[in-house]
């Protein structure tokens, strides 16, 4: 089978009805905000249409994409740990009202050294994660541990619990707003 134009297989003009639900999903669960993610796709199709003459039809058009997305991704960790882009980037430590507040990534206080007091604080934090899962709703519970912890793709999970992909996205987002409520009560305010 040879084919003389191989971007035949390709429809761009239907991406971002056919996929930029998934690409944004898939970006925003790795850079947790919105407006970097809407970008990273962004970038994800001007890379598509620049690269098409280069797409075998080995994969599907999803599959394709989500690899160039995955690049944009590591380029876009890239870029902030960077000397230039530590300098930039800001780590947000508390997101609610006279707690808000932020680190420049490069002065975020720095773990110890100590192996056995990490690892006695790596078990009890895994403990309190524990246990903040376990006061989560069933559902929150379980999609949160096949998304987050096995690392299921999101349309096994959709089609293992029978719900949408929307669905699944709302259900990830109180989890983890459940659990940061969590945490911040049982853990960080000890």
């Amino acid at each position: 089978m040879n084919r003389t134009d191989k971007s035949n297989t390709l429809s761009p003009n239907k991406w971002v009805d056919d996929y930029a639900d998934y690409l944004f999903n898939y970006a925003i669960a790795r850079v947790n905000d919105s407006n970097i993610a809407k970008d990273l796709v962004q970038e994800t199709f001007f890379a598509g249409l620049k690269s098409a003459k280069n797409f075998e039809g080995k994969s599907t058009e999803r599959t394709w994409l989500v690899s160039i997305l995955k690049r944009k991704i590591i380029d876009y960790y890239r870029k902030i740990n960077s000397k230039k882009g530590q300098a930039e980037v800001r780590m947000n430590f508390y997101d609610n009202g006279e707690n808000e507040g932020n680190w420049i990534e490069e002065r975020v206080p720095q773990s110890w050294n100590n192996e056995a007091e990490k690892s006695i604080e790596n078990k009890e934090l895994k403990s309190q994660i524990d246990e903040c899962i376990g006061h989560l709703p069933k559902k929150y519970a379980m999609v949160f541990r096949m998304k987050t912890i096995q690392e299921f793709e999101t349309e096994e999970i959709c089609k293992e619990l029978d719900i949408t992909p929307s669905n699944l996205w709302v259900i990830i987002h109180r989890a983890r707003t459940q659990l940061r409520n969590c945490m911040e009560k049982n853990w960080f305010n000890k």
